[in-house]
């Protein structure tokens, strides 16, 4: 079953088993350098679960559209992102009748538009579209493994992320997609199939990188299969997008709308997101201080910590949101970008040995409890991690070894609420050593934020 996003369970105790012990780490956070980029990133997440066929997300102009409020009328020019994660599932399971929409499969379209004179030409960097099932079921997986070919991974959120990490554009998508003027082309025309399925439910996640020459619309949309006359399905056509389009209303069930940014007094439901979110890439330059060239390792035995994909209610004692910010968004939608899902972190940290020795010194991600303000001068893990899994996606290191040969890792994480993680390297720096360290990821969905990227040097012994 397809793990909601973005819930923050509270470890709950039985008189038979006692809930897992705290262990505070002594640390600094620190809020993470740099910030997001420009690059528009069409963000289609709401409802995640598609029951009743509509509009996802569209940002076509209102105009001549049957229902105005579900177009937010928003063009996209050059660079922009596509992501997409929605779930299907048959309803009711019990009372299947042969072609009722419980039983067709739902399709996911994504059409893009051209509003000009001129044709436009969308060049297709980058892209990936998984099924849950059964193309990336969630198995479980050990908390640390290498992978190298991108043959590890849980869920399609996990694969697509893995895949577009690596820079790969997935077969179904051409290089390049022409539009004529005034007129629109299907990116995307694929179903979320549930038949034979045990529960029947399924989902897709997408994620694509673009570059048009011209304006373009785009919009997200959810419809059932058709069925030919033999009794078989078939995909909609390019019409009867543009006719739901036209003439359709926002899909549904509508998700839980989120609290107010401003309401602090009540448990915060950040809602799921449907819209244009302002980046697409977080590129940070690690150092002492804006004016440094090197950023100098904990001295032995310590530990920092620099905060990543931080939320409103979630900032780990630093203040800083790392959440994107919506462009245009549903009024019942997120106001942020909660999660900043497909989203790219490019981190280096240009590390120096400041010490008289050697010193081991190892980089790790880790998933501590969630804070706003740090209750204790540190960050708070669990001794036994709790059930849920908050992460669960490849990361990229690049280091030199110690022979000066330069290295490239990917390597797959599963991480539980309060886990503290293992080191995604270790590097043995002489004294007076710099070694620049890389490292880049995409966060996954279904993944909870935050987590924290941490330096620690061993301590020495005596």
């Amino acid at each position: 079953m397809f793990p909601l996003l973005l819930i923050f369970p509270i470890a709950q105790s039985t008189l038979t088993t006692p809930p897992p012990e705290e262990v505070v780490q002594q640390q600094e956070v620190r809020p993470l350098p740099g910030q997001l980029d420009t690059v528009p990133t069409f963000n289609s997440n709401s409802p995640e679960l598609v029951l009743k066929e509509g509009i996802l997300l569209s940002t076509f102009p209102p105009d001549g559209k049957k229902v105005p409020t579900a177009h937010l009328n928003f063009p996209f020019r050059g660079r922009f992102d596509i992501f997409a994660h929605h779930v299907a599932r048959a309803e009711p399971p019990e009372n299947l009748r042969r072609h009722s929409p419980s039983e067709t499969s739902l399709y996911l379209g994504i059409i893009l538009h051209n509003p000009g004179s001129q044709a436009v030409k969308v060049n297709i960097w980058q892209a990936a579209s998984y099924l849950s099932q059964p193309d990336a079921p969630f198995i479980q997986l050990p908390s640390f493994s290498q992978n190298p070919l991108g043959t590890i991974f849980a869920g399609p959120g996990d694969r697509v992320m893995s895949d577009v990490l690596r820079g790969q554009r997935q077969g179904i998508f051409p290089a390049q997609i022409e539009i004529p003027a005034k007129q629109s082309r299907m990116l995307l025309n694929l179903p979320i199939p549930v038949q034979g399925l045990t529960p029947p439910l399924n989902g897709r996640s997408t994620l694509i990188r673009l570059q048009s020459n011209g304006t373009v619309y785009a919009a997200s949309l959810a419809m059932f299969a058709r069925v030919n006359p033999d009794g078989s399905e078939r995909s909609p056509t390019l019409e009867e997008w543009q006719n739901l389009l036209d003439n359709g209303d926002l899909a549904g069930p509508r998700d839980k709308a989120p609290t107010p940014l401003e309401e602090t007094t009540k448990p915060i439901i950040y809602g799921r997101v449907a819209g244009v979110a302002g980046g697409s890439r977080w590129r940070a330059l690690l150092v002492d201080n804006p004016k440094a060239r090197y950023l100098t390792i904990p001295q032995p035995g310590q530990v920092f910590s620099y905060a990543l994909s931080t939320l409103h209610g979630g900032t780990l004692g630093t203040g800083q949101i790392q959440s994107a910010p919506m462009l245009v968004r549903y009024p019942d939608t997120a106001y942020r970008a909660h999660g900043n899902y497909g989203i790219q972190y490019n981190l280096k940290f240009p590390l120096y040995n400041n010490t008289q020795s050697s010193q081991t010194v190892s980089v790790s991600i880790q998933t501590p409890l969630k804070e706003n303000q740090l209750v204790k001068p540190g960050l708070r893990f669990l001794s036994t991690p709790a059930r849920e899994v908050f992460f669960r996606g490849t990361v990229r290191v690049r280091y030199k070894d110690e022979q000066n040969q330069p290295q490239t890792e990917f390597v797959h994480l599963v991480q539980k609420r309060g886990q503290s993680g293992e080191p995604l390297v270790s590097l043995n720096m002489k004294a007076g050593d710099r070694s620049l360290v890389e490292v880049d990821f995409l966060y996954p969905p279904d993944a909870t934020p935050p987590q924290v990227l941490t330096v620690s040097t061993q301590a020495q012994n005596r």
